[in-house]
């Protein structure tokens, strides 16, 4: 009785759904419109008035919503500009219930139909079941989807199986000014009776097969600079004579990783743990197309050859990367000058047991090392501006557990469960501050391009 009673249930909500979903697709058209890009200073306006209309929504499904005031911050040009105010929401205080607090965000990462859209970013297209519009994926359509999700059994006059409270915010793409001390506020209070929490944030890993997501790698930025004097200088005037300062900078980058990805720091695997039979199981089972990667990546061949060896390096092993050079002549044409300063940027993704404190002095021996066999006169100088930690969670938590049932029941197949090889420096803020269990609940398929041109969800994802 009680599984046909269950069923029953499940249709009728799912019915709702598919007959609403216009609906759902109206409001997130709504949001779409609003340009609530928190990197730009001069749209914070419309952050804000993002977060006011988030606020809304949410009291018009009966919750409790306080608009947190985080102050101010300062640019660089010395102005004071106005943080948008942090949602915190509450719907349900059966204290039967478990309490489910949900993290969204509502800011959106800059976008202009010039620079490669073919929509309008602001204006929600669907072109054959794609929703196209900035934020649709990240993270608007997400926060919407819960919403949905309560807002379906109110209308349908059921109670909810779990309290939620929402923790929405407006500065994420801009490095989340003022969560932290938020989170550090409320432990005690808004979260004291939270038992789980859920943030949706990520992607699959695929465009068919739903995941949950139970880690994620680090990030420790670095910047090298090489200095010979205070101003450049003409190469056919010292050209051959001086020791230059971008000859130094590309042998130091050289150094750092060889032709088969591998980093050649010493030491910078020595913390790596080894890999247990139980996730190895993980990751023959996941679905993963190399070739779909490597059609949506541009490339035309990886560094390895299997399914098995690509997940290992993009989650579990760390990586570097070496992303550009300040001070060198990158215009079109030709320039021929020898940079006095020149700056090399590159960053690790370090993985769980990786000590930040120690890949910084690992790195910083290594470019020493390698500078002080050059003989060179310039000057050295390594810095890390940011670190940012790895997260890693339980996956046999009964949070997800839960997922995994639930995702079942609406896609008639089992997750997968994975990692990330980006960093996602929220999840690991809540799981230390409020030392509750912490899962990343992904709502959106591989190719829906979170900070790219053309960002779009699936019309059935949003459903």
């Amino acid at each position: 009785m009680a599984s046909s009673s269950s069923s029953a249930l499940e249709t009728e909500i799912f019915q709702y759904i598919d007959v609403h979903q216009s609906e759902f697709i109206e409001n997130l058209k709504e949001w779409v419109a609003v340009q609530s890009d928190s990197v730009q200073p001069h749209l914070r306006k419309e952050v804000i008035r993002m977060m006011e209309l988030a606020a809304n929504r949410l009291a018009a499904l009966g919750a409790t919503v306080n608009l947190v005031n985080l102050g101010s911050h300062q640019l660089p040009d010395g102005w004071d500009l106005p943080l948008p105010p942090m949602i915190l929401g509450e719907l349900g205080k059966n204290p039967q219930n478990p309490t489910v607090c949900f993290y969204g965000h509502v800011d959106v990462q800059p976008a202009k139909k010039e620079d490669g859209w073919k929509t309008d970013p602001y204006t929600l297209t669907e072109i054959n079941g794609n929703l196209y519009g900035r934020g649709a994926t990240d993270n608007k359509g997400p926060v919407l989807a819960w919403i949905n999700a309560a807002e379906t059994f109110r209308a349908l006059k059921l109670a909810l199986p779990v309290n939620i409270k929402f923790v929405i915010e407006g500065m994420e793409e801009a490095g989340s000014l003022g969560l932290e001390k938020l989170l550090e506020e409320e432990s005690q209070c808004f979260f004291s009776d939270v038992d789980y929490i859920v943030i949706s944030d990520n992607l699959w890993l695929s465009n068919k097969k739903p995941v949950l997501t139970y880690g994620s790698r680090g990030n420790a930025c670095f910047s090298v600079e090489v200095e010979c004097g205070d101003k450049d200088l003409h190469s056919g005037t010292f050209g051959g004579i001086i020791h230059e300062p971008m000859t130094d900078l590309i042998a130091l980058l050289d150094s750092l990783v060889d032709s088969t990805g591998r980093i050649q720091i010493p030491g910078i695997y020595d913390s790596v743990a080894a890999l247990t039979e139980e996730e190895k199981k993980l990751y023959e089972s996941i679905e993963f197309d190399l070739e779909e990667h490597k059609k949506n990546s541009g490339v035309k061949k990886f560094l390895y050859g299997t399914k098995e060896e690509i997940l290992l390096h993009l989650w579990r092993y760390p990586s570097l990367s070496i992303h550009g050079i300040e001070g060198a002549f990158h215009e079109p044409g030709i320039k021929t000058v020898i940079p006095a300063k020149v700056v090399g940027k590159f960053s690790i993704r370090q993985v769980p047991h990786m000590d930040l404190s120690v890949v910084k002095q690992q790195v910083v021996e290594h470019l020493e090392g390698v500078f002080s066999k050059r003989n060179s006169p310039n000057r050295l100088k390594v810095s890390m501006p940011l670190g940012a930690k790895p997260w890693l969670t339980d996956f046999n938590d009964p949070l997800y557990k839960a997922a995994r049932r639930a995702i079942k029941t609406v896609f008639g197949e089992d997750p997968d469960f994975i990692r990330d090889g980006s960093t996602i420096p929220v999840a690991r803020m809540f799981q230390t501050i409020t030392q509750k269990s912490v899962m990343m609940f992904p709502i959106g398929a591989a190719d829906d391009g979170e900070h790219s041109q053309n960002e779009k969800i699936s019309r059935n994802l949003q459903e």
